[in-house]
């Protein structure tokens, strides 16, 4: 009715299609550039049912005409001054706004952020590739977007893990995404699969997860095995606590503390071990179908992939004062800072 972009929250992914014309995807440090650059631009903002915290990424007080609908009312506002505050369930607001909306006939800033994001898909492109070694974490989330059913349920952890699966999980169909939305909340992917599985045994329910998250809870597995649920555990392994290795940097600090090192456990002999399907990946070629023959395993399967431990899961603008704390970072002694500077330059390069 409005021809007005749609920008998501991270929560919300699920509630538009990712291949709506209407969808710029998601906004703040996991989302994309178009999500940015309409929050700049806008005049006027349609809030609908999200509590989204990140107020530094929303129009500059003043910027915009805000109207909000949340059934909550002490959220009314919270986050960004609102001009016209609705209460009430989203959905039956919005059925009653429609018949006091004019329909607008100018698609021109619609079209013009529709070209931004064909130009944002085509540089996500450019990072997943298949011939880059080690794994591109791009590629791998890429791939299981790929192999997955049409509505397949993603759950994912808290971490590195979580910008893969918000920019390279397309949210289409009857597909569905939880995850906790909480900050750094650790390890929910496997026990959120679990639960689903229960609720739709008939669906491909598939937990993304980080090497850190599943090591907590990855008796979980055997939960799993023990009901005969036929959960997918995909393991994004960078053998590292990975979200915290660039905190750290984008903060000015070299990482400490924050990998694993040797020796590596086997995720997979533990799969095994527990009665269901377990592989370890190495090599880009074999990834589609191992995941392919995980996805098809009657029963609970994992499939460990070791990925690139210094891709950096970078914000879809950087600013002046994150790239200075990561230049302090290399110059108080970044112990990796070789490997990321390539990996880097071989992004920059592949863009080129």
């Amino acid at each position: 009715m409005l021809g007005a972009p749609i920008v998501k929250s991270l929560m919300g992914k699920m509630v538009v299609p990712d291949d709506s014309p209407f969808a710029l995807g998601g906004l703040g440090l996991l989302g994309t550039a178009p999500s940015e650059d309409l929050m700049q631009e806008c005049d006027a903002l349609l809030m609908v049912g999200t509590n989204f915290p990140y107020t530094k990424f929303l129009p500059a007080p003043g910027q915009a005409h805000v109207v909000q609908i949340d059934v909550e009312p002490s959220r009314v506002g919270t986050r960004i001054p609102t001009d016209v505050p609705l209460v009430g369930d989203a959905a039956a607001t919005l059925e009653a706004l429609l018949p006091r909306l004019r329909r607008r006939t100018d698609r021109r800033l619609l079209q013009r952020y529709q070209e931004k994001m064909r130009d944002w898909r085509e540089r996500l492109a450019d990072t997943e590739r298949s011939d880059r070694d080690p794994i591109a974490p791009q590629f791998l989330a890429r791939t299981l977007d790929r192999v997955a059913a049409p509505d397949a349920i993603l759950t994912c952890d808290s971490g590195t893990v979580t910008t893969w699966a918000a920019r390279h999980w397309e949210a289409t169909g009857e597909r569905e995404f939880y995850l906790s939305g909480t900050l750094a909340s650790m390890a929910p992917g496997l026990p959120y699969a679990i639960a689903l599985q229960h609720e739709y045994p008939r669906r491909q329910v598939i937990a993304f997860v980080g090497d850190g998250g599943f090591g907590m809870l990855m008796a979980e597995f055997h939960t799993a095995a023990r009901y005969g649920l036929p959960v997918k555990v995909v393991i994004n392994d960078n053998n590292a606590l990975g979200m915290i290795v660039w905190e750290q940097m984008v903060n000015g600090f070299p990482e400490y503390g924050v990998r694993y090192g040797d020796p590596q456990p086997d995720y997979a002999a533990w799969a095994r071990g527990c009665g269901g399907y377990g592989a370890r990946v190495t090599d880009p070629m074999a990834l589609e179908s191992i995941l392919g023959e995980a996805l098809s395993y009657d029963g609970p399967a994992l499939v460990d992939v070791a990925v690139d431990a210094d891709e950096p899961p970078m914000p879809a603008k950087v600013t002046y004062q994150q790239a200075v704390k990561f230049a302090e970072a290399f110059v108080r002694g970044q112990p990796h800072k070789a490997a990321i500077a390539t990996t880097l330059l071989k992004d920059r390069i592949t863009r080129l």
